[in-house]
């Protein structure tokens, strides 16, 4: 997580501002909250604004080819550094961004989503305005970004800026939510007070020492009586930054530990606990069965949906589990509110009993089965298949890599792929929104560390829909490593209900890189029919520098994952119940 700085002032580079405005004001918290970069898309509302950010020479103004991709971009930087910001102008820009800040929502990740809006002296002048719905109202791009954010201000005074945009902010790095802040055009450039110093501690929740201490002895004495106890990673450990916490509990248990496929890379997978992704029907080979075998499950900050469960038929039951969640602890029949995760877990572990039960029955499950999962290498002359794709970019990541993949096929290619100790893997399963892997790896890219790298494996009907980032990854030099799965449509779609919708205008998605890189970009555009010119595409792209490279992968249409297969069919029967059946 981002920790605050206590410092007053940003360092400077030429003549320092004696009054602060509202906008350098911004700039100011921007860089106390960790922030390097900020993505914005330039309009007529925010121009004063974005020169007043310009003033700290310490923040890179990122641009974007428009606010969607800004939104995408923005939640993908707060993946990697904690915390990430976008800028937009009023209404048409904020409205295109809507969907990426209720992403970032859904998915929990702290993104300030700063919109410029109108001139404090319209309203009283009855002033019709451009960019609105020419009435009178001008409140309700404010109540629409209320619903998908954790604190929302507008800024009609400058006087107010400080303990508005403090508030805004302070809230969404405690909730890890998004927040919303609205300042008025003419107001950007308006003197305000200076900052002063953030205090830490008003962005973390200490909790009730009485309830944890409750919740602990609880759960201590459920786990120390089970006979076959396992343990169950969710997306929420990162959220509330106990993934430590975690994996010191799942030591001292000793138990088997799965983890849900949103949570993929908060437990290493090389660990001799891990034993495998647990997703019902669809999990890895060996953990389904030791999971239903359990008697007694803690699943740490899960989230159950249709989508987590396959269509709900992997909810573990509720007799048998104590669900920790960010700041409440359920057991069969008790609840404790107000119990931080990480706490609970770090205390937990003082308390409990080791029992390697499950650890023991998933090692007999999985040599059963290895030798049926086991992937060899086909023949490289013959026509690509998703197999291949899977074995070659498994060979590909080391320690140091990123994985990130949009949602589709994409995430069963990239959740089974083995993770090597200290690799990342990134999914936007609550939300799920086609397109977002483009920009998000833009905006991942811009807060990753110097020694690591980035590899997305990204679907064409995706890409289709926000292609326009790579020109920025082209223009900001990134060394990304995208697979472009070029399967002629919606996979995931044509696996959940198939018409001729999911279909789409195939493009020469390696020759567009060409076209993006102009004249001074490099870009490298690749395309891989067979396994060996897949192999040799990776080769040039691991000796490649100064820009992204795009691998076109060509597969059949239907050469689709035996998961999603299994899952969608799943999902489906719960999109499709007759209302009498729910």
């Amino acid at each position: 997580m981002t920790t605050i700085s206590a410092s007053l002032e940003p360092a400077l580079t030429g003549a320092v501002t004696t009054t602060y405005t509202v906008g350098n004001y911004l700039a100011t918290r921007f860089e106390h909250i960790g922030l390097r970069h900020y993505f914005m898309v330039p309009g007529d509302y925010n121009l004063i604004l974005l020169d007043q950010l310009l003033w700290n020479k310490n923040l890179q103004q990122i641009g974007c080819c428009n606010e969607l991709n800004a939104s995408y971009a923005a939640e993908g930087y707060a993946r990697v550094n904690g915390v990430g910001a976008i800028v937009t102008t009023f209404n048409v820009g904020a409205f295109s961004a809507f969907n990426g800040v209720a992403g970032a929502y859904a998915e929990s990740l702290p993104v300030i989503f700063v919109s410029s809006s109108y001139n404090t002296n319209d309203p009283g002048a009855n002033h019709l305005l451009h960019h609105t719905l020419g009435t009178h109202d001008f409140s309700y791009q404010y109540e629409a970004f209320r619903q998908v954010t954790c604190a929302a201000v507008r800024i009609l005074h400058a006087e107010n800026a400080p303990s508005l945009i403090d508030h805004a902010i302070l809230t969404a790095l405690r909730e890890r939510k998004p927040a919303y802040i609205e300042i008025a055009c003419n107001l950007s450039d308006a003197p305000c007070p200076r900052p002063v110093p953030f205090d830490p501690l008003q962005c973390s929740q200490s909790g009730s020492t009485q309830a944890l201490h409750a919740a602990v002895e609880t759960a201590a004495a459920f786990l120390n009586n089970a006979k076959k106890p396992l343990l169950l990673a969710g997306v929420h450990l990162r959220t509330c930054g106990a993934i430590d916490a975690f994996r010191e509990f799942a030591e001292a248990l000793g138990c088997g530990v799965a983890v849900m496929p949103n949570a993929k890379g908060f437990f290493p997978e090389d660990h001799p606990q891990f034993i495998g992704i647990y997703w019902g029907g669809v999990s890895s080979p060996g953990c389904e069965p030791v999971v239903d075998w359990a008697d007694m499950i803690l699943a740490a900050g899960p989230m159950f949906t249709d989508y987590t469960t396959v269509g709900w038929t992997a909810l573990p039951p509720r007799e048998q589990m104590i669900k920790a969640d960010p700041r409440h602890v359920h057991f069969p029949h008790a609840e404790y509110t107000d119990v931080p995760l990480a706490d609970f877990l770090s205390a937990l572990a003082k308390q409990v009993r080791k029992n390697d039960k499950t650890l023991t029955q998933y090692q007999r499950e999985r040599r059963k089965t290895s030798a049926e999962t086991e992937v060899r290498e086909t023949d490289t002359s013959a026509p690509l298949t998703r197999v291949e794709l899977c074995r070659q970019i498994r060979s590909d990541l080391d320690e140091k890599t990123t994985l990130l993949v949009e949602t589709g096929d994409a995430w069963f290619n990239g959740m089974f792929l083995h993770l090597p100790d200290g690799a990342r893997f990134e999914i936007e399963m609550q939300w799920g929104s086609i397109g977002w892997a483009v920009p998000a790896t833009f905006g991942y890219a811009m807060g990753l560390e110097p020694d690591r790298r980035l590899v997305s494996i990204i679907g064409d009907g995706s890409f289709q829909l926000t292609a326009q980032e790579v020109a920025n990854m082209i223009r900001y030099g990134q060394n990304n490593l995208i697979f472009l799965v070029n399967n002629r449509g919606y996979v995931i779609e044509s696996e959940i209900h198939d018409g001729p919708y999911n279909y789409i205008k195939n493009w020469d998605y390696s020759g567009l890189i060409s076209a993006l890189n102009a004249e001074d970009g490099q870009g490298l555009g690749l395309k891989a029919t067979t396994g060996r010119e897949l192999a040799d595409a990776i080769k040039k792209a691991r000796n490649h520098r100064g820009g992204p490279v795009l691998i076109e992968c060509q597969i059949a249409h239907d050469d689709c994952s035996p998961q999603l297969l299994k899952w969608g069919t799943k999902v489906a029967l719960a999109n499709e119940y007759s209302p009498r059946q729910i």
